[in-house]
């Protein structure tokens, strides 16, 4: 079943500089896809525009029969309830323990306490990190403040997950220690995720859909791809 639907979709900034072409994609529920491409390739940008941080130019955006481009600003929160979102900085609040960061994002949308209690548990459960409840961010390793950050975005059990970069300040242990945190939540938890990065090690090891852009532009997309230098 699709998830997603990205239709004819060019994005040009105001500064004139056109980010993404033409683009053509379909993702479908429950697939694990990496965006791969060079610097300035537009990976961020598809993902910045599946989450309504950018609009497209021209084209069409289907999320969970949403259409994003269309739309409006104070509806914006509907799109974001559906999915969660994790950054290469961990966007942690460095006064809040591990528990508070992660429940602080069912509190925003008001939700019940002992709503917020189990959600947050079996997130910090799913992360690997419920020994570490009243730890502060300055207390953990990088990958640990990074899996806090992907128990916040799983945290309200959404259907997709966008990941920008999420291993790109981690050392190549810790980046393969969060992959398999994410694998897992795709595989056990049945989410979507759709991840942008540059680690060439990550997406040979997991041989996941990998779909390249250059400058913008389409350029590849294999079912169980490797980082093809040819193509970027």
């Amino acid at each position: 079943m699709e998830l997603i639907h990205i239709k004819d979709v060019t994005k040009e900034y105001k500064n004139g500089v056109t980010a993404v072409y033409d683009l053509n994609l379909r993702i479908k529920k429950g697939d694990f896809a990496f965006i791969i491409g060079g610097s300035g390739s537009g990976k961020s940008t598809v993902i910045k525009m599946l989450y309504r941080e950018e609009k497209p130019t021209r084209g069409e955006i289907v999320v969970g029969g949403l259409n994003v481009a269309k739309l409006r600003n104070g509806k914006v929160y509907k799109l974001r309830r559906k999915l969660g979102i994790v950054f290469q900085d961990y966007r942690l609040l460095p006064k809040s323990t591990v528990y508070e960061n992660v429940a602080f994002a069912l509190e925003v949308i008001g939700a019940k306490s002992d709503e917020i209690q189990r959600k947050t548990l079996k997130a910090l459960e799913v992360v690997g990190l419920k020994g570490k409840l009243r730890n502060y961010p300055d207390q953990l390793s990088g990958g640990e403040q990074q899996r806090v950050a992907i128990a916040r975005a799983i945290v309200n059990e959404p259907k997709l997950l966008l990941c920008d970069e999420p291993t790109g300040n981690l050392d190549p242990d810790m980046s393969m220690e969060i992959m398999k945190v994410l694998e897992s939540i795709n595989e056990d938890l049945g989410t979507t995720i759709i991840m942008a990065t540059h680690d060439q090690n990550i997406v040979n090891k997991l041989k996941k859909r990998v779909i390249v852009l250059k400058d913008g532009r389409l350029v590849g997309d294999y079912e169980k791809g490797t980082y093809v230098h040819e193509d970027i």
